[in-house]
């Protein structure tokens, strides 16, 4: 059974902490609905009405492509965060809200970048504001153990250093799939 809930509470905020893997979704006016597992120890709730996470570069980067390009201005910045229990106490946990980008070079980013450990290839800082949480039961959700995180992100960032994620970020980074800017090396922020 559904529930809502106006903010997130101890009992939530504690069980994303429990939480190994996370989803989450934008879409722009147009075009494809992005949605993007994301793991390792990037998630933070800030308080009862903001979380956020530290992006680390991937194949793409459509969230930061979404977020920034949501053409009406009711509608800019949508974004889902979902968790999801595979442990034998069932939950699907739902963040709905309006999602920003904090570039490095933001006049926000020393805020929130010290909520985090330093990751190779970070790229951009995601903040959400929370307009809407709902919980459901999960029953259908297979069981799964966790074995540990996959190290492969870490290493091949740490492989191609700060340039070659730059230049990583020129070639792959720029546009989302549908060629909506990503705006990673412009400062659309403030």
């Amino acid at each position: 059974m559904a529930k809502f809930y106006s903010n997130l509470n101890e009992d939530l905020q504690n069980f994303i902490s429990e939480q190994k893997l996370f989803f989450t979704a934008t879409a722009p006016k147009s075009g494809r609905i992005n949605l993007s597992p994301k793991g390792i120890d990037t998630f933070r709730c800030i308080d009862n009405r903001t979380v956020a996470y530290l992006d680390l570069t991937g194949s793409g980067n459509e969230t930061a492509a979404h977020l920034n390009s949501q053409a009406d201005p009711p509608n800019k910045g949508r974004m889902t965060i979902m968790f999801c229990s595979f442990t034998e106490k069932p939950l699907i946990l739902r963040l709905y809200g309006r999602g920003r980008v904090i570039a490095p070079r933001h006049k926000e980013w020393d805020n929130y970048y010290e909520l985090f450990a330093p990751t190779p290839g970070e790229r951009q800082i995601i903040v959400m504001d929370i307009d809407g949480i709902q919980t459901s039961c999960g029953y259908g959700v297979p069981l799964y153990e966790f074995k540990a995180e996959r190290p492969s992100l870490i290493e091949w960032a740490k492989k191609k250093g700060e340039g070659g994620i730059a230049a990583y970020w020129r070639e792959k980074n720029q546009t989302s799939i549908d060629g909506f800017p990503t705006n990673i090396f412009e400062d659309a922020n403030g």
